[in-house]
């Protein structure tokens, strides 16, 4: 349940939103929004948001090659349900 007393303890710094939003290359509200969203792992502390920089690039987007931030559209296109835009011509 609780961790040893003789397990190693590893802390990891908090990024704010441009630090966290440089690593997945989209900007710092877009993250914020993905992160209300539950798009991407993010802790609210008052007003502001941090991130873990190991919550941001898992390990299945290392090896896949996968862009986060087209996953992340996708799941965020399929969230919010808009009626497409009309044509202009």
């Amino acid at each position: 349940m609780f961790d040893s007393p003789h397990s190693p303890r590893v802390v990891e710094r908090l990024l704010d939103s441009e630090q966290a939003a440089a690593i997945i290359k989209v900007h710092p509200k877009t993250l914020q929004r993905y992160a209300r969203h539950g798009i991407v792992v993010g802790l609210r502390v008052g007003k502001l948001w941090r991130f873990r920089a190991s919550d941001l690039i898992p390990p299945r987007l290392e090896n896949d090659g996968e862009d986060l931030d087209g996953e992340a559209q996708a799941q965020y296109a399929e969230m919010n349900h808009s009626c497409p835009q009309p044509d202009r011509r």
